[in-house]
């Protein structure tokens, strides 16, 4: 490996300065980002993708701790900075000009692969939200280990009965675990965000059984978008939910953030046996 020169640099001598509008915030500190790097166990040997990798201040700490790295930047002001990581790990880094939101990371892996990214801010709940939409499961991922502002880290691994409980904490919990890894402060970014930031780690865990993705998403989606209101009004409007809620013994008087995962899941369980043919 290659004597690598400082970050700081890096940027000063390709003239870089992080996007508003791509969201960029840049990270410095070599110790953090090693410790970022570290939250998903040993990566050595391992593929990762990264999203939005920036001047590579990210990608240095995965390269460094062993894993093989595919990069997928849009910002072309960056890719000579990037260039030069490429030359000095010999066939450890992939870098690819595009947008992430366009691009499916199950085409660019034959195995398992980690997602480790300090994401844009202005793209980064979609993307999370894709990669833990699809029907199929497990996924292709082995894990998520991804920067957020922190009030969007909160509604990730938020529980009942709390403000920032809802559809996001519902999507990542009821077949993945997720936790609050890290939580970093606005003063290690240049320049530094007005808000503060946390880290996310989630690792899919078994499915439950019997259950549609899409009709989770319908009822949470109902349910939530009128938060305030009780069940028998926000979810009169999907067929057959007030009728399950009547099955499964849930009070039609509760509200959204009342409900545990577990019991989102048992609707969204009898609604799917009730879409579901019936066998001739």
């Amino acid at each position: 490996m290659t004597a690598l020169p400082p970050l700081r640099e890096v940027i000063a001598r390709h003239g870089l300065s992080a996007s508003k509008a791509l969201g960029q915030n840049f990270l410095f500190d070599e110790q953090l980002l090693d410790r970022i790097a570290a939250i998903p166990g040993s990566l050595d040997g391992a593929d990762v993708l990264e999203v939005g990798p920036g001047p590579g201040g990210l990608t240095r700490a995965l390269l460094r701790a062993g894993a093989k790295v595919t990069a997928i930047e849009m910002d072309r002001r960056c890719l000579p900075a990037l260039a030069e990581l490429e030359a000095a790990f010999p066939g450890r880094l992939r870098v690819i000009e595009g947008d992430a939101l366009k691009i499916d990371p199950a085409t660019l892996f034959e195995g398992a692969y980690h997602i480790v990214a300090n994401l844009p801010y202005n793209v980064g709940t979609a993307l999370f939200t894709g990669w833990l939409s699809n029907e199929a499961w497990p996924p292709q991922w082995a894990s998520l280990t991804l920067m957020f502002q922190e009030e969007v880290a909160r509604r990730i691994v938020a529980t009942p009965d709390t403000s920032a409980y809802g559809r996001l904490a519902i999507l990542a919990q009821w077949r993945s675990h997720a936790k609050l890894a890290l939580k970093v402060h606005r003063s290690a970014f240049t320049p530094p965000p007005k808000v503060m930031s946390a880290i996310v780690h989630v690792e899919p865990a078994d499915a439950p059984p019997r259950v549609s993705m899409r009709i989770l998403e319908r009822v949470t989606e109902a349910a939530f978008g009128q938060r305030r209101k009780m069940l028998r009004q926000s979810l009169k409007g999907v067929p057959g939910a007030l009728a399950a809620l009547d099955a499964l013994g849930i009070d039609p008087q509760r509200r959204a953030e009342t409900l545990s995962v577990e019991e989102f899941v048992a609707i969204a369980r009898e609604l799917t046996g009730k879409a579901s043919p019936k066998a001739p």
